[in-house]
């Protein structure tokens, strides 16, 4: 019992942000969709060509053999006992179901991905130990990699820089909404500190927010994830692409 009660005070302490440092060797890697072929050929030779064909990721290996400087984060989103009662914030969220052989535990975590240069995915993964909902989560955020605007949208800089968002954009996750506003360098993230690992991925480091039923941390992040994929969906004249300087 105490080295159980020992293994689960390591995992706690484990740090919020890493880095994929694991190295992926292409050589060994048998793709198994027709998407895969092609980038394994050396027909599609980058991440933006799949991400603008439409065509939908079903292979994480297609990430890792495009993308070389991708790094994660974890995204706290559970809730642990303090020292003296009070709660403070895990990167597990666990739940139990009572049977008639006991409490059976089920984690979840929640990783975010970036390149810091726009490229921006989130997953969710759920597994009986926690080391398997990690994996999954980090599959699942690579399943659900997209590209993002950036550019300077505020009023009161215009400076032609990608360090903020060009335009207002809103997200929403069951009740739980997210908006998003330009603002000029200097400004930083004004938002909670979790949200913000995703935007510092993506390579914002200004904007406002205005979020509304933010109770659930998941629903937030993925509110947040939301609005940040609508920035791509909305078409801009070329007069504004350049006043904006979008990236």
């Amino acid at each position: 019992m105490k080295e159980v009660l020992e293994e689960i005070k390591v995992i706690e302490e484990v740090p919020e942000g890493i880095k994929l440092t694991r190295e992926f060797d292409k050589e060994k890697w048998i793709p198994k969709t027709e998407l895969g072929k092609k980038i394994k050929t050396g027909e599609i030779k980058s991440i933006l060509d799949v991400l603008q064909s439409g065509k939908k990721i079903l292979e994480p290996e297609i990430v890792d053999f495009l993308v070389a400087n991708l790094e994660s984060e974890i995204v706290a989103i559970g809730q642990s006992k303090g020292k003296f009662g009070g709660g403070k914030r895990s990167i597990w969220r666990q739940t139990q179901k009572k049977t008639r052989e006991g409490n059976k535990p089920k984690f979840a975590t929640l990783i975010a991905i970036g390149n810091r240069d726009g490229l921006i995915g989130a997953g969710l993964g759920k597994s009986k130990e926690t080391m398997p909902a990690r994996e999954k989560a980090l599959r699942n955020a690579k399943l659900s990699l997209i590209k993002i605007k950036r550019g300077c949208g505020s009023w009161s800089c215009y400076c032609k820089k990608p360090h903020s968002i060009p335009f207002t954009v809103t997200g929403k996750c069951s009740s739980t909404t997210v908006k998003l506003m330009p603002a000029p360098k200097g400004t930083g993230l004004m938002m909670d500190s979790e949200p913000q690992k995703i935007l510092r991925l993506a390579g914002i480091t200004d904007i406002y927010s205005d979020a509304k039923n933010t109770t659930t941390k998941i629903n937030m992040v993925y509110a947040l994830f939301n609005a940040l994929k609508k920035l791509s969906d909305i078409k801009v004249s070329e007069e504004f692409h350049k006043k904006a300087g979008i990236v």
